[in-house]
Parts: structure tokens; C-alpha cells; sequence
């Protein structure tokens, strides 16, 4: 019997530490899922928005604590004002159908970029979105909004420069001057589509994050390749530079 119970206990501490704290997601391939279906990009978005909907849903039931989302880079204004308008028309929509259901499961929704530059409505919907979510403490959704990773370390810097900093500067003062210096680094960065680069997207905090690139678009990531890519990262074995 002791043995036995030695033997569970073990497995629910490999279970905790296999666990990652944080993901975050390169959501990519609504265009292609869109353009393989002859329908209009802004039909992939939306189908999109679907997505997030059953990846913060099985982030909560798996008991992930953190989830970052990659929803808009500070290069995707250069896309055509039509889509653009699209985006942020489906992101708009989106606080105001689902805020009572993020409220009801007790989840909070924050956002990280250069918040201040987006057109003041969304701003302050923003505000209030986050103001109204603020007390969730089952998980908390980071909606990367103008984001971009090397402007979030110039930003930093400039930052820490507005504050006074003459001396010379370390890494904790960086990731205290962070957009979410709350926020833990990613453990496991995944993305979509079966592009295998980064795209500028948390640069600083993936330091030593684990990655995993599917060829499933977007729109078709749901529930279970959550799962699937959670239990690729329960195999691997984080060193941190180490041998």
C-alpha cells in the first residue's frame, strides 16, 4: 500500500512540473485556411476568433495559469485597410459578447504592446474590459495587441531612460520593465501552420522557452492539439543551457 502510494505521489509531482506555467501562440493561417475554402480572409479571422474561444477553454481545464496570444503585430497595419478594419471590428466583438462568460469562469484578459497608439474607442474598451475581468484568478489570457518583441525591449530601455537610469543595466531590470513585468516567461511558444520562425514575438521572455510548430492552421487548432502540445512538451527535458 505505501508503496503504491509512493508510486502516485511521484507521478503527480512529474505530472506538476511537466505542467507549463505559460503558453503562448503564433495563431497563424487564417488567410490560407480562408483562401483553401475560396472564401474572403476576413471568413478565416472569424473562424479564428472560433479558435480562441476552444484554446482558452482547454487552457482552463488542463490548469495552464498563464496563456499569451499573439492577436496583432505592430507590422500587420501594413496589411489592407479592409482586413485591418476587419480585425479589429472581430476583436471589438469579441469584448463585448464574451465578457460575461470570461467573468463567470473567472478569468482575467490583459493586454500587452503599445496599447497607447490603437484608436481611443478601442483603448477604452480595453480598459474596461480589463477593469471588468480584473479579479479572475483561474487564468489569465494576454491578448498581444500592436505588439511586437524588439519594440517591447526599446521600450523598455526608453522606459528605464524616462526614470532617470544613468548606470549600467542588468536583465532583471529589463524584465521589470516589460510591458506585464508580472507575467511569467513562456515555457512553451507554440505556433500554427507550419511556419518555423518566431516573427518577432516575445523575444525577450522566449529566452529559453520551448517551442512547437504544427502544420494545423489556426482555425483548425482546437481543444485536443492544445492537448497534443502539451503533452509534447510533458517529454522533453529543460536544461537552461545546462549539459
Amino acid at each position: 500500500m505505501v508503496g503504491k502510494q509512493m508510486k502516485q505521489m511521484a507521478k503527480q509531482v512529474r505530472d506538476t512540473e511537466s505542467k507549463p506555467d505559460h503558453v503562448a501562440i503564433i495563431m497563424d493561417g487564417n488567410g490560407r485556411w480562408a483562401r483553401k475554402r475560396r472564401l474572403p480572409r476576413l471568413a478565416g479571422h472569424q473562424e479564428g476568433a472560433r479558435a480562441v474561444e476552444k484554446v482558452i477553454r482547454a487552457a482552463g481545464e488542463s490548469g495552464i495559469p498563464f496563456l499569451s496570444l499573439f492577436a496583432f503585430s505592430t507590422e500587420n497595419w501594413k496589411r489592407p485597410k479592409n482586413e485591418v478594419d476587419g480585425l479589429i471590428g472581430l476583436l471589438k466583438l469579441y469584448l463585448r459578447s464574451k465578457l460575461e462568460e470570461l467573468r463567470k469562469n473567472r478569468i482575467r484578459m490583459v493586454f500587452s504592446g503599445r496599447i497607447g497608439q490603437l484608436p481611443a474607442d478601442l483603448k477604452e474598451e480595453i480598459s474596461l474590459f480589463e477593469e471588468a475581468t480584473a479579479t479572475g484568478d483561474t487564468l489569465t489570457v494576454v491578448i498581444c495587441l500592436n505588439y511586437g518583441g524588439r519594440q517591447e525591449i526599446v521600450d523598455a530601455v526608453n522606459r528605464m531612460i524616462s526614470q532617470g537610469l544613468k548606470g549600467p543595466v542588468d536583465e532583471k531590470m529589463i524584465s521589470s520593465s516589460l510591458y506585464l513585468p508580472w507575467v511569467p516567461d513562456p515555457d512553451l511558444v507554440i505556433r500554427t501552420s507550419g511556419e518555423m520562425r518566431i516573427s518577432n514575438f516575445l523575444l525577450w521572455g522566449s529566452a529559453y522557452s520551448e517551442f512547437y510548430f504544427t502544420d494545423t492552421l489556426w482555425p483548425d487548432f482546437d481543444g485536443g492539439e492544445f492537448r497534443k502540445a502539451l503533452e509534447n512538451y510533458s517529454k522533453r527535458e529543460r536544461r537552461y543551457g545546462s549539459v
